[in-house]
């Protein structure tokens, strides 16, 4: 059937309860069952380099399954049972979706940010108590050993380090030279370090072990960005099950090529897109270890759809806005529908994208803490641009207002709040103390209802709409702000790709408007053209920015996010800075960061002589706090 109302919506759970379908319980349950329907078929394409005539590697389903069975036993046989946890940090490769896979079928896999800094990483490392690490062996160009290396000292929990080398993708003088050059790695930890494709290699293509017997925690995934302290969400079977289900029943077919340059260690990448082709059949590209951060993907984007004669793209809309700066150069007429998520798509983009590839974009939202996918803009249905549709079948989504907690009406603007299969009710982080306050209504009723930090409304046509995040809101004096107004008015600013706005702290009104803008490529514009453009556009004369920068990039994280603790702490330097120097003191800030109890704090040295007191006093006036550096 088609899905492209809410009747087909209503029509789906009318067939039967969710708890009555009869899908698999475990991975290795859902992997069987494909691989026994699909085993000939080509499941997983892993591409080294972005060149369309580079070398690509492909798993068939039948191929994918034994490899699987071997890296799960090699694990087992590393002492990984159904509770302990195997850690990747690991760029995207055919290894990675193993060590996913076969992670979670021997215990708990924990896909961990590359980008991270090591100390980041070892705090992961002990928080999950991971007893596996898969990580690269030392290569040219990138880091992610050393980084290894370091944050294994950190967590001597970790007992084995198991090593990927991408040499084995090489040829020709790369394979010869990239011995010589390889970065050499000082390891001062004590866990054993043995090779990933050696190892797996002597294991069975069969489990050596029974899988696990119904429902349990198989992913711990952890939120935020490239900074800061993570929370770690516990994800089920059954809710990574639940997410491949509506891939199969509601977006693919076997015969469907899914190309995918988003990183493994996001659940965008794994619960979703992978996700999906574990449901469905269908095939599953990977371009490069950097996805779309990979040298000359954007400029073979769509070379590379023509070349897999890819049905279906996974993106985000920084992407969507790199590829619009280059032509459509390839014939794409297989391209059929473009999945785009992360975070909302500006409504000029979503035209601009249309009307150059010719293919119907479909929004979709989701979170980590659900196990990702709550709603679509249906692909067969109306889509609103701007919206993120309406609900997937089973999963039921509420507006609460957070303050009276009581359900909003139509069009009312609250805090977005779901049930579905995919809500770890009650267990969402692994931290007991972390799931204080976090569903609604709390004790109020018996169904329990998830708070996802959003704020949003529902029209009078079912669609759900993000206005902003709760925790972004911007109170300059007491008066809320949505950050997502000044957004949207800049975004259509014909020289802007890109606005984050966000409070900067101010003394009297405990915060003030300020928005960071990155520009379309070659394009020149003014700070004044752009205030003035965001004063005729932004109505609220509160909403107004009081600090506006052009930014050579945004920071964003690796799903294309734009990450705002950096320009929060961009702002606290600025403001702190230019407050010290108005009072003559000789201090300035440099640096912020992220404290366990007191949030973003602004670290200072002395640059001469100075009162602490007058620093104090100076510095008292405004909200967030500060410490002398060491």
């Amino acid at each position: 059937m088609t899905y492209a109302t809410l009747a087909d919506r209503a029509a789906i759970m009318a067939e039967k309860p969710w708890e009555d379908r009869n899908q698999p319980k475990t991975m290795y349950e859902l992997l069987h069952r494909t691989t026994t329907a699909h085993g000939g078929r080509p499941a997983v394409t892993f591409q080294m380099f972005s060149d369309p005539d580079a070398p690509a590697e492909t798993l068939s389903w039948s191929e994918l399954h034994d490899q699987t069975c071997r890296t799960a036993n090699l694990f087992r046989s590393l002492g990984v049972g159904e509770n302990d946890v195997v850690a990747y940090l690991m760029p995207n490769s055919t290894e990675t979706v193993l060590t996913y896979l076969g992670g979670q079928i021997a215990g708990i896999v924990n896909p961990i940010n590359p980008l991270l800094d090591a100390e980041h990483i070892g705090g992961i490392l002990r928080e999950t108590g991971a007893k596996v690490l898969v990580t690269l062996r030392a290569f040219p160009k990138t880091d992610i050993a050393q980084k290894a290396a370091e944050a294994v000292k950190l967590a001597p929990n970790v007992k084995t380090v198991v090593e990927v080398d991408l040499l084995r993708y090489m040829t020709g003088l790369k394979k010869l030279i990239i011995p010589l050059i390889r970065p050499k790695v000082p390891v001062s930890h004590n866990a054993k370090v043995i090779d990933f494709n050696k190892s797996i290699a002597k294991q069975p293509t069969k489990l050596t072990f029974a899988d696990s017997t119904g429902d349990r925690v198989a992913a711990y995934f952890h939120t935020g960005g490239t900074t800061g302290l993570p929370k770690i969400v516990q994800h089920k079977y059954s809710g990574i099950i639940y997410n491949a289900w509506l891939g199969d029943r509601l977006l693919f077919k076997p015969e469907d090529v899914q190309i995918c340059p988003l990183p493994l260690f996001h659940v965008f990448a794994t619960i979703v897109s992978l996700g999906a082709s574990l449901g469905s059949g269908a095939h599953y590209v990977l371009p490069t270890p950097a996805g779309y951060r990979g040298d000359g993907v954007f400029d073979n984007f769509w070379k590379l759809i023509e070349r897999h004669k890819v049905t279906f793209m996974i993106t985000v809309p920084t992407a969507i806005a790199a590829l619009m700066q280059r032509p459509v150069n390839a014939d794409i007429s297989s391209l059929q529908l473009a999945f785009c998520g992360s975070a909302p798509l500006p409504v000029e983009l979503y035209k601009r994208f249309e009307q150059s590839a010719k293919v119907t974009i479909c929004e979709g939202y989701g979170l980590t803490e659900a196990t990702c996918l709550v709603s679509i803009n249906p692909p067969d249905g109306e889509k609103k641009i701007g919206s993120i549709g309406f609900p997937f079948p089973y999963t039921d989504v509420k507006i609460f207002d957070h303050v009276t907690h009581e359900e909003c009406g139509t069009d009312q603007i609250g805090e977005i709040c779901l049930s579905s299969p995919g809500v770890n009710m009650g267990a969402t982080y692994t931290e007991a103390a972390k799931n204080a306050d976090l569903y609604y209504p709390g004790d109020l009723g018996p169904t329990q209802y998830l708070r996802t930090g959003d704020l949003g409304r529902i029209d009078a046509d079912g669609y759900l709409w993000i206005t902003g995040r709760a925790k972004d809101l911007i109170i300059r004096s007491g008066h809320n702000i949505d950050p997502a107004e000044i957004e949207e008015a800049l975004a259509g600013h014909p020289k802007i790709a890109f606005a984050g706005a966000i409070g900067q702290p101010d003394s009297y009104a405990g915060e003030l408007p300020c928005a960071y803008v990155e520009l379309i490529d070659g394009a020149e514009a003014t700070v004044e053209e752009l205030m003035a453009f965001a004063k005729e556009k932004i109505h609220e004369r509160a909403a107004h920015p009081k600090h506006l920068e052009i930014l050579d990039e945004l920071p964003k994280t690796a799903v294309g996010k734009i990450f705002k603790p950096d320009l929060r702490k961009r702002a606290i330097t600025r403001v702190y800075n230019e407050a010290l120097a108005a009072a003559g003191l000789a201090a300035e800030v440099v640096e912020v960061v992220e404290d366990k109890k007191l949030g973003l704090v602004a670290k200072l040295a002395r640059t001469g002589e100075v009162d602490d007191e007058a620093v104090a006093t100076c510095l008292g006036a405004h909200t967030r706090p500060w410490a002398w550096a060491a």
